[in-house]
């Protein structure tokens, strides 16, 4: 398999109680590129990451991170969770939740040294929360607390990011600084792969799309793929969404022209 792909993922099927979530699921995302995990709510999207993580079983399919399986390439892979998912009332600091990036550097039972936690205080500066470094989690607003996983990826220094729903519940003004983010790891030549609702947002913030529910209903370049007809076979014809995407991909077309 070529090495040069960021993440393969071929005959993936994952299934609770017997119940598939995610069936026959192939996806090979490009280097280098912004891409949204689009699809409607039960859809498979977190457990889609999470497989890759190998924080859930999967019944058949292979993984690959890189040419490698993914467990073996697991320390290329940086994973923002959703908010919901992480006990915020946790006694642990912003610059201690980012400082957790490092354990594969650090090792377990070993103290912090001083370079890794300025390594931590450069992420935190990075996402604008550096003078929140020593402030409780749960004392920081939810666009914060977003920020400083953010940080936590970052200090990683990933080549293939993970993040489910970043953008879920923050203010704009967080919001912006997670897109401007992207925007530098795109840059830097990472490849991002977000779960992502806002389908009015998608032809603005990402390269590439996959839409899933259950199984891949299409993927590729977002100009290509982002179409009322791909929507209503992801969404089943869901009139408020088909309104939203009809409004989305009307002013992509006028930006492109």
């Amino acid at each position: 398999m070529n090495a040069a792909v960021p993440l393969h993922i071929s005959d993936l099927t994952v299934a609770y109680h017997r119940k598939p979530v995610l069936w026959d699921v192939n996806i090979a995302l490009p280097e280098g590129k912004l891409v949204g995990l689009v699809g409607p709510n039960g859809s498979g999207k977190s457990t889609l990451l999470k497989s890759v993580l190998g924080l859930v079983p999967r019944s058949s399919g292979r993984i690959l991170v890189y040419g490698k399986p993914a467990t073996r390439n697991r320390a290329l892979v940086g994973y923002v969770p959703q908010r919901e998912t992480v006990d915020w009332d946790f006694p642990v600091s912003a610059l201690d939740v980012v400082v957790m990036g490092l354990y594969r550097e650090i090792g377990w039972c070993v103290p912090v040294r001083r370079r890794q936690k300025e390594k931590a205080l450069a992420a935190l500066e990075t996402v604008g929360l550096a003078e929140y470094a020593h402030r409780q989690i749960s004392q920081l607003s939810g666009g914060q607390q977003q920020r400083v996983f953010l940080a936590r990826a970052l200090v990683q220094d990933a080549r293939l990011y993970l993040m489910d729903e970043p953008f879920a519940g923050v203010d704009a003004a967080t919001e912006q600084a997670i897109i401007a983010l992207l925007l530098e790891l795109r840059a830097a030549g990472r490849t991002v792969l977000v779960v992502h609702h806002d389908i009015q947002t998608v032809p603005t913030y990402f390269d590439h799309v996959v839409l899933l529910n259950m199984r891949v209903v299409a993927q590729g370049p977002t100009e290509d793929v982002f179409t009322e007809e791909n929507l209503r076979r992801t969404y089943g014809g869901k009139l408020t969404l088909l309104s939203d995407a009809a409004e989305a991909l009307a002013r992509r077309g006028a930006q492109r022209g």
